[in-house]
Order: C-alpha cells, then structure tokens, then sequence
C-alpha cells in the first residue's frame, strides 16, 4: 500500500494527462514528459484537463501500482509550476495529502469539494 512517508518523492505532472492510460501508458508519460524512471520509488501525479480526477503511479518494489481518485463535484487544486518548461513538480508528502483531501495549498483552507 501506499505510505505517504517523509523520505517518499512525489513528482506532479504539470500538464493534463489523457487518463484513460492505465499502467504502460502512465509508465511512458513518466519516462518521456517527466523524464523519470518509475522504478526509482517515486510517485508520480498525473490530472485530466478538469482537474476533477487524478491518477497516481507508484512502483513498491514489486510491481506497478496505478490509483485513481474521481471528484463527483468540484475539483482538485493544482499548483502552479514555477519552471513549467520542465513538465513536472517535486513536492513533499505532505503536500501530495494535501492535494487530495481537498486542502488549497495557495491559502491553506479547506476547499469545499463543490466550488467550481
């Protein structure tokens, strides 16, 4: 299972991402527009143009495991890059629970999950 622990790198795609990629194509996407190795340990954070799923790959030493989280109403807030030409954030653990219990990461609060 998926720990979300200090040592864990979390490597968050920038651009939208076609989700309907399961385990080859979201491992491809890490390679060629992240420029990582899933192998490495990372998790890697991909979002539909809607920001109101995600999908999230993570390699635990034997295998692949692919995660989806679907919004039935609002959407996720997504940081801003600050170099996008890089295709990818580095964020912490913390930051990654954040994203998907709802918290925006620009003020802290709590977003409601029906705010458009």
């Amino acid at each position: 299972m998926l720990n979300l622990t200090g040592t864990l790198r979390v490597y968050l795609a920038v651009e939208p991402a076609d989700l309907r990629k399961s385990f080859s194509g979201l491992y491809a996407m890490t390679v060629s527009v992240l420029e990582e190795r899933p192998e490495s340990g990372g998790v890697f954070v991909f979002s539909n143009r809607r920001r109101d799923r995600i999908k999230l790959l993570y390699w635990d030493g034997t295998g692949l495991w692919v995660m989806t989280k679907r919004l039935e109403k609002g959407t996720f807030s997504w940081p801003q890059a600050v170099d996008a030409a890089r295709g990818k954030l580095c964020l912490k653990p913390e930051a990654l629970s954040l994203l998907i219990n709802g918290v925006d990461m620009r003020d802290g609060g709590l977003r409601p999950w029906y705010q458009r």
